[in-house]
Order: C-alpha cells, then structure tokens, then sequence
C-alpha cells in the first residue's frame, strides 16, 4: 500500500535522498535548479508517497516561476524509487499534483522533459518560452491547466520573486 501526502519540511531529506538515487550526479547544476534556488517549493501541491514501512517510495514537486509577465508551475523532479517503478506511481504523482495545481487556481504548468513520456498527461512542446541555458528547446513543454492559459504566452522564464 502507497500513501501520498502533501510534502511537510521534516519530508525535505529523504526526498533529496530519492532524487540522488534516481537522478544522475550534478542535477542541481542543471539550469531548471537556478529557478529553485531560495524558493520554496509549492505547499500542497508538492507530494511524497511512502510504503507501508514508511519508506519514500516516490515524490513529485511543483516550484512558481514567471514566464514573462505571467506566473506559471514549474514541475519537477517526480522520482519513483527503483523497487516501486513500473505500478504508475509516476503519472498517478504527475496526476494528484496537476489536479491540486488546477484546484489551487494555477492556471499553466511546464518543465523540462521527455516529450513522449509527458504527451500522455497532455504535454506539448512550448514554443517562445525560454528557459536559461544550457537548455533544449524541444523539452521545454507545458500544459494548460485552464483552457488558453499558454495562447500567446511566451518569454524567458525566471525566478519567482514574490
């Protein structure tokens, strides 16, 4: 059995732990990390799961970030630990997190991924929404949370400042 619960700051370690494991060495120096740095992650909508020993089985967060002059989620890392991938607990974290994302009043979420793995959850690519080098355009993707929110939308992405 997996419970997923809304990330708590006690949750903070054994999350990294997870993204060290499954993630290769330097991911913090990658350039979606600059947009994180000093800004917390979004509360509620950034979720861990743990099995029935407690133990983190995988994690997903969400950070704000300004696209432009609009605000936007920026989602990632989701991790599943190696001995719980393969039952969906990936796209079932990426589909919690969305729906509270919509449910807290987000109106847009992009990140930095893979597109064929995040079509399926309705992700395309974002065309005219720059991340900070050294960034490949082609995964930089998003989705509407509500109907038009990336019609028109473009610009660099940067650190969220309120």
């Amino acid at each position: 059995m997996i419970e997923v619960k809304p990330e708590t700051p006690d949750d903070w370690w054994e999350i990294e732990a997870l993204y060290d494991l499954c993630f290769a060495p330097g991911r913090t120096a990658l350039s979606s990390y600059r947009l994180r740095d000093d800004v917390p992650p979004v509360a509620g909508l950034s979720m861990v799961a743990r099995d029935s020993d407690g133990t983190v089985a995988g994690a997903i967060r969400f950070w704000p970030v300004h696209v432009g002059a609009v605000d936007a989620l920026l989602l990632g890392p989701v991790a599943v630990h190696p001995t719980h991938q393969g039952e969906g607990l990936g796209g079932f974290l990426i589909q919690e997190g969305l729906e509270a994302g919509r449910k807290s009043g987000w109106d847009r979420v992009m990140l930095v991924g893979d597109a064929p793995y995040y079509g399926r959850f309705g992700f395309s690519r974002l065309d005219g929404v720059v991340m900070p080098p050294p960034t490949n355009p082609e995964r930089v993707l998003g989705l509407e949370l509500t109907q038009g929110a990336w019609h028109g939308i473009s610009g660099q992405v940067t650190r969220w400042t309120r």
